[in-house]
């Protein structure tokens, strides 16, 4: 088979560094190849990334592909990109093409066989939280490809359920395929541990962690709220109050609102926003958090679920969406509308040991159930229902 892969989410010079999208395509790429020496690949990279950075898939059945009408997009209107971007596929000959996002549209009058990887629903189920630009295009970009595509990969049953729903999909178009976990999540030195937390001033202090982008999306006005609460009870009780919040991950929406509610809450002394975390650093400051929290209105898979538990951190999270589905039952589950829920699971952790260690060994075992290599073995299988 001769199967065409969508790579541009893959060193995007728009969109930084390769974290949600960006991440899957590469772990799903990285592992295909290994896996598979049979068929053709022919990787699609953004017209702006050097040769020299994709170097790497480089292989004996690889065909490195540009989009060289990118060119164009300023200066001619959308017809115009759709025909050369048909033009472009057409003429590698592909059995399939593989788009791992909808927002990477395959055009419209490409008239081969196509996939589609689904990651999340959030435009329709929380459009809330969102610019409304953005929940526009995105709904549109979704119906356009779960229409067209011939199969869909649904990162959760979730999803799934979603596509069925609101966008009445078949379910037979639907295959399931859960996404894997990146094996870096292994405990580091101490010594890299403690240049971590010198580096964001928490070394002396517990702290319970957060991960993602800074947005709406991620509940966070109500986390800092719960936070709040969570404060004032732990001194109640008698005792110093010895936490942080730390708040790891790059700004996103509204991110620059949220450190003046910090302020206006009277915690902003207790809140350490780290901006963007890179993959080292990440592990050292899950492996040192008391536990970590993740109150979510909406996760398509969960990702950073999977990492606290890689770590032996313990977790709260939202009962809602796809992770109780992810997380089993290994961690706390709360209600994300509510913030004394939240804070009740805080000082819960805070307070039982015994709970915490608990979480941590049902934890490891739950991260085991999902990694890459199923998840590449899993989606060749979808190509090749194409041949």
């Amino acid at each position: 088979m001769r199967i065409g892969i969508d790579a541009r989410t893959i060193l995007n010079p728009d969109k930084g560094e390769a974290i949600g999208v960006g991440h899957y395509t590469y772990q799903l790429i990285r592992h295909l190849l290994e896996i598979d020496q049979e068929n053709e690949y022919v990787l699609f990279f953004d017209y702006r990334v050097r040769e020299k950075d994709v170097k790497k898939f480089s292989k004996p059945n690889v065909k490195i592909k540009f989009y060289p009408f990118s060119d164009y997009k300023k200066f001619l209107p959308g017809a115009y990109n759709e025909i050369l971007g048909t033009a472009t596929l057409v003429k590698e000959d592909l059995d399939v093409i593989h788009t791992t996002s909808p927002l990477s549209r395959i055009p419209v009058s490409y008239r081969g066989k196509t996939i589609v990887t689904v990651n999340n629903m959030a435009a329709h189920k929380v459009p809330d939280v969102f610019p409304r630009l953005s929940v526009a295009k995105n709904k549109i970009d979704l119906s356009l490809m779960a229409g067209k595509a011939d199969k869909i990969i649904a990162v959760s049953e979730s999803v799934k359920k979603d596509l069925q729903d609101i966008l009445e999909c078949p379910a037979g178009k639907i295959e399931v395929i859960y996404s894997g976990f990146d094996k870096r999540f292994s405990d580091k030195s101490a010594d890299t541990r403690e240049a971590v937390l010198d580096k964001y001033g928490i070394k002396n202090d517990r702290y319970m962690l957060f991960l993602g982008t800074i947005e709406p999306a991620k509940n966070i006005a109500r986390l800092f709220e719960a936070f709040n609460i969570f404060k004032q009870d732990y001194k109640n009780r008698g005792a110093n109050f010895e936490y942080k919040l730390v708040m790891a991950g790059k700004n996103g929406w509204l991110a620059e609102e949220y450190k003046q509610m910090a302020q206006d809450l009277g915690i902003g002394k207790d809140v350490i926003f780290t901006g963007y975390i890179i993959g080292d650093e990440i592990v050292s400051l899950f492996s040192q958090a008391d536990f970590f929290v993740m109150p979510s209105l909406y996760e398509g898979f969960g990702t950073t679920v999977l990492e606290a538990f890689a770590t032996g951190t313990p977790a709260i999270v939202s009962g809602v969406s796809s992770i109780p589905e992810i997380a089993g039952d290994a961690a706390e589950f709360v209600n994300p509308l509510d913030a004394q829920d939240i804070a009740r699971a805080m000082l819960k952790l805070a307070e039982d040991e015994n709970l915490k260690q608990s979480l941590r060994e049902k934890g490891r075992k739950q991260v085991e159930k999902f990694n890459w290599e199923k998840c590449a073995r899993e989606t060749l299988e979808v190509y090749k229902s194409f041949s």
